[in-house]
């Protein structure tokens, strides 16, 4: 059975005390829940992260890494730096890395190498466009970003592997992204997987949905057979919200 995620993304927000009250009242508040709860702090604020949540079940995750292991890349965070703090779980490809940092799947290709020779297990992020959807691109730009930056894998990688579909175009946009539209996508991402590799790896693999999840709408979303839970944005830095958004998986 694929392991239910509800991860989120706190992007560039909350400083150290913002984070040590929210993380508190998360624990606090945490339902009993089977599925996997992870939250993603800024880079200064994951080692009082984990301090906080040493007796919790909640995990943390970085929202970015760099490819090499050392050397003259000003501002950069390596693996090893990251498993220092005891942080197991990155985040990469975020639509905004792509965006704002021009991420692209040849770059995302050897963070992937990295994190996963260095034994850290990856919630890749992937998605297209509102531009793409309109042109009925929307399933070939999704494979090729797979095919692209997962596919020189070997098949053992996959067990350290989480995908998370972004439709960008339904983020901050005033478009809206149905439950059904993700299923479909979602469907046919675990495809392409299976055609890639074997149907197990594919049937195994658990597939977030990335696309403005919020409690009003989570517990349809999550009701589709092929989605496994959420890769959460602003919903995540209200702990109502996000424990409510676990609640419903």
């Amino acid at each position: 059975m694929r392991t239910k995620i509800v991860a989120g993304n706190w992007k560039m927000n909350k400083n150290l005390q913002e984070t040590e009250e929210l993380l508190a009242e998360l624990s606090a508040k945490l339902p009993d829940t089977d599925a996997d709860v992870i939250v993603a702090p800024t880079f200064v604020n994951l080692q009082a992260a984990k301090q906080a949540l040493q007796d919790s079940k909640i995990q943390v995750a970085a929202q970015n890494m760099h490819f090499a292991e050392s050397g003259a890349y000003t501002g950069e965070i390596s693996a090893d730096m990251l498993l220092s703090l005891g942080v197991d779980v990155v985040i990469l490809g975020h639509s905004e890395r792509r965006a704002y940092f021009g991420e692209n799947d040849e770059l995302l290709a050897k963070k992937m190498k990295t994190a996963i020779e260095k034994g850290l297990k990856v919630i890749f992020c992937f998605g297209e466009e509102l531009e793409d959807r309109k042109s009925d691109k929307h399933f070939s730009v999704v494979e090729s970003q797979l095919k692209n930056a997962l596919f020189d894998l070997d098949a053992s990688a996959w067990s350290k592997i989480v995908l998370a579909y972004e439709p960008v175009w339904a983020i901050g946009t005033g478009e809206t992204a149905s439950p059904e539209q993700a299923q479909e996508m979602h469907a046919f991402i675990r495809k392409t997987i299976a055609d890639g590799f074997n149907a197990s790896i594919a049937e195994d693999v658990s597939i977030l949905y990335g696309g403005s999840v919020k409690p009003a709408n989570a517990a349809e979303i999550f009701s589709k057979p092929d989605v496994d839970g959420g890769l959460i944005g602003g919903a995540s830095l209200v702990a109502k919200d996000f424990t409510d958004i676990i609640k419903a998986i």
